[in-house]
Formats: C-alpha cells, sequence, structure tokens
C-alpha cells in the first residue's frame, strides 16, 4: 500500500493551544500537501452515564466545525478537511493515518507526577505507530526555533530516520545535524576508564562512526548540508540539551518496535525525548 500525500493531524478541545495545528499547517505548505485533522470522541466518556452521549456529541461536532473554519481561513489553497471519529483515541488516530505521511499530535504540561500514572495520548500514540509522528509542545508558534534539524541516531542507524530528517531540512533550508550521544557502560570504572585509554577510544569511535554515516548521506543530498555533533553524557539530557543549544527547528529519532512488549515499553530514551524536548519531535518508526 503507498503512502498517501495527506498529513493526520489529531486535535482535542485545547486545540488552540497545542501548536499541533499550527505547525501541521506550515509544514502541509512547505510539502504542499493537504491535512486530515481528526477529532477523537473517546468512547468510555459516551458510555459513562455520568455525561450526556448527546452534549459530548454536539460538543465535538462544535469543535471539528470551529476547526474547519480555522482550516478554510488558512493560507494556501490546499483543501484540507476536519472529521469526527469515536473510538479509543491513540488507536484510533494511528488506524486513519496508516497509509498517510504522518500524523502530528500536541503534548500537554502534565507534571511528572499524573504522567507517570497515565502516560499521555501522545505517548501511547508513538508506541504503536507505523509512521512517523510529530509531538508538537503546548503553545509552540512558527517564530519559536530557527536552527537546524537534529537527527539523534543510536548505533543502529535507521534509512527512514535519516531520510525523514533530510527532507524536513531541504524544505526548510537548513542544516541537518546528526547527533550521537555516548557514555561508557557502568562495568567501567573511573579509573579503568581514564588510564586504559577506554574513554578516549569510545569517544575516538563515536566520532569516526558519526562521520562516515554523514559522508554517506552527504554523496546521496550534496545539496544538504550535514553537521556532526558527537558528546558524552546522558543519553536523554544530550540529545534535549544539543536540541536547545543549536535552537533546533525539530528533533528525530528512531523507535525499534522489535517486539510487542517493546511497543508498549516506548524505548525510555524516546519517552525521555518527548517529555523533555523544547522543539517539535519526530519519532520515525525504523
Amino acid at each position: 500500500m503507498g503512502t498517501k500525500p495527506v498529513i493526520h493531524v489529531g486535535v482535542d478541545g485545547a486545540w488552540r493551544d497545542t501548536g499541533a495545528l499550527e505547525w501541521a499547517l506550515q509544514e502541509s505548505l512547505l510539502r504542499q500537501e493537504p491535512l486530515q485533522v481528526v477529532h477523537v470522541i473517546d468512547e468510555k466518556l459516551r458510555d459513562v452515564s455520568v455525561w450526556e452521549p448527546d452534549a459530548i456529541d454536539d460538543a465535538a461536532t462544535d469543535l471539528v466545525n470551529d476547526v474547519q473554519k480555522y482550516l478554510d481561513e488558512s493560507p494556501g489553497l490546499l483543501e484540507h478537511e476536519a472529521e469526527l471519529v469515536v473510538g479509543q483515541p491513540a488507536r484510533t488516530l494511528n488506524t486513519v493515518a496508516a497509509d498517510s505521511r504522518m500524523l502530528v499530535v500536541g503534548r500537554r504540561g502534565l507534571g511528572t507526577f499524573k504522567r507517570l500514572l497515565v502516560g499521555s495520548t501522545s505517548e501511547a500514540v508513538v508506541a504503536h505507530a507505523t509512521v512517523p509522528v510529530v509531538i508538537v509542545p503546548e503553545h509552540w508558534k512558527p517564530s519559536d526555533q530557527a536552527g537546524p534539524v537534529i537527527v539523534a541516531l543510536d548505533e543502529d542507524e535507521s534509512p527512514s530516520v535519516l531520510e525523514f530528517a533530510i527532507a524536513a531540512a531541504a524544505e526548510r533550508k537548513v542544516p541537518v545535524k546528526i547527533l550521537h550521544v555516548w557514555d561508557l557502560p557502568a562495568v567501567f570504572g573511573w579509573d579503568e576508564m581514564n588510564t586504559g585509554g577506554i574513554s578516549a577510544e569510545w569517544a575516538e569511535n563515536a566520532q569516526q562512526y558519526c562521520e562516515n554515516v554523514a559522508a554517506e548521506w552527504r554523496q546521496k543530498y550534496p545539496d544538504v548540508a550535514i553537521q556532526v555533533d558527537v558528546r558524552r553524557g546522558h543519553v536523554v539530557d544530550g540529545v534535549v540539551t544539543a536540541a536547545e543549544q543549536s535552537d533546533a527547528q525539530l528533533l528525530v529519532v528512531g523507535t525499534h518496535h522489535h517486539n510487542r512488549l517493546a511497543s508498549i515499553l516506548l524505548g525510555s530514551v524516546t519517552r525521555g525525548v518527548l517529555h523533555h524536548a523544547g522543539c517539535p519531535l519526530a519519532v520515525v518508526p525504523a
């Protein structure tokens, strides 16, 4: 099944504040691909007798009408559509977006404790997605960042992750920065690392790995500036800090669904970056 040139966006009652629709509209203009905006009525809400199903449906219909009006007034000549679907939010969004270019969702600033307990819709979407998912922070505006597109690589570099990052950078006419954050396994003690030269060797290997990847992709895409940033430290902290320091417009990471359990548990690095990144984050299935 081919990929449809359409960008799906999930919205809820806070759509004016999340920034997801703003980011998607910008991306739509860059790619010249229309938006399909989806609002999911959570089926569980309709089943609880405390709520009047009619009232929920009326509110959702009003929301979708407001979004459609906003889309109709947005710049460009593309035909954007807003629709209403009933179901379990994360699963439903993934199903409707399954053959599209990407799925864009917002990220709310929940308190840490609540977030640990519930796991947000955006996290659940990412865990089971088959297409790239872009998570946009609350209150994001197109003027927020002006730097490069950063792609965070692990040792298991996936072509789809780099393709996505390079395409995004080319659209925005900015460089791609290949970022690799490494750290030594805890089995080494400090003395061993420094006297044995282990630390220096790992640093050199990490640098060489990234330079090799960059050289390969520069040949494929000579028109895109490809930079390399190798740093040592905690991976999540290193990735988030690098994005902040570079004023990254977009941070791209890969996710490996080796099995169902792995996808449910969502890699700790991906989850950490998802919760802490200050810029839009694209999670691309490897």
